[in-house]
């Protein structure tokens, strides 16, 4: 069942679009995809070129904030790369000879060596990117997300030297879907304060998960914990058909033991599949 209605004006300035009642449209059928997989969640997608906004669960989409995990490394790598604290995409830095792991116990293979930007983004190597956070340093931070207003829909994101490299894990800072999905509209249009060639295009070429002759699929992953221990996954990036973008954002809430990393790719499948993406026809 479809429902028109208003779209929040705090949604309307992240995302940067003009909204009217006609343009918003609640996408009840989406619910299934979160119940047979066990989660409660949101989706939100916006269709460019039509001005047309698809919301599963508005209210959580729009109020509701949630710790980014990885998602962040967007923004990590835009700052990083603009400030010299990464020189290129193609960067190393040493394996810091800790074993890394999940909380079954299985060894990350992928994050216990040496990596470059490229190889830590694709990935999500979390001991990467808290080292690109300490090179930024908080004061820098700070400014960058001021400047940004990353995390600040309720109260502003505050960086201390103490969490300089792990706020966006530990819940000291939140973003909502809303946000999310407005910070990877501005990046694919180059919207942000960041240099076009040496730092906005590079981060949206590492977001490129799928390339073919029908579409181009490009997002970033994140995975975290509560603080009531509930498990948070995210999708957030956009598809693209035509050359007409369409921007999405998948926020996922899980028990402890939920499989993320399967449930959100199952579910945002199949949700742009409900909705004729993937035959490049759209």
């Amino acid at each position: 069942m479809k429902q028109f209605v208003w779209l929040a004006v705090a949604g309307v300035l992240a995302m940067g679009y003009s909204c009217t009642p006609n343009n918003v449209t609640v996408e009840n059928s989406f619910e299934k995809y979160f119940d047979s997989n066990h989660v409660t969640g949101t989706f939100g997608l916006y269709d460019n070129g039509q001005g047309q906004f698809f919301v599963y669960n508005l209210s959580r989409f729009k109020d509701s904030t949630y710790l980014p995990a990885s998602t962040f490394k967007i923004v990590n790598a835009l700052i990083g790369l603009e400030k010299g604290a990464i020189s290129s995409s193609k960067m190393v830095i040493p394996w810091d000879k800790q074993v890394h792991t999940l909380a079954n116990g299985d060894t990350l293979h992928e994050w216990n060596k040496d990596l470059t930007m490229e190889e830590a983004f694709k990935v999500s190597a979390v001991p990467y990117f808290r080292e690109v956070a300490r090179r930024i340093g908080v004061d820098t931070m700070q400014r960058w997300l001021d400047s940004l207003g990353y995390g600040s829909r309720y109260t502003k994101a505050k960086i201390t030297a103490a969490n300089l490299d792990t706020f966006w894990l530990d819940n000291s800072v939140k973003v909502t879907p809303d946000e999310e999905l407005g910070l990877v509209k501005k990046l694919y249009f180059d919207q942000l304060p960041f240099r076009k060639k040496t730092t906005q295009n590079v981060v949206k070429e590492l977001m490129v998960r799928e390339r073919n002759a029908n579409y181009i699929l490009a997002y970033k992953s994140g995975w975290g914990m509560d603080e009531k221990g509930k498990s948070i996954g995210w999708l957030v990036g956009w598809i693209e058909e035509n050359k007409h973008p369409y921007f999405f954002a998948l926020n996922v809430e899980g028990t402890k033991d939920t499989d993320m990393k399967a449930v959100r790719e199952q579910i945002l499948k199949s949700i742009l599949k409900q909705m004729g993406f993937f035959e490049g026809k759209k």
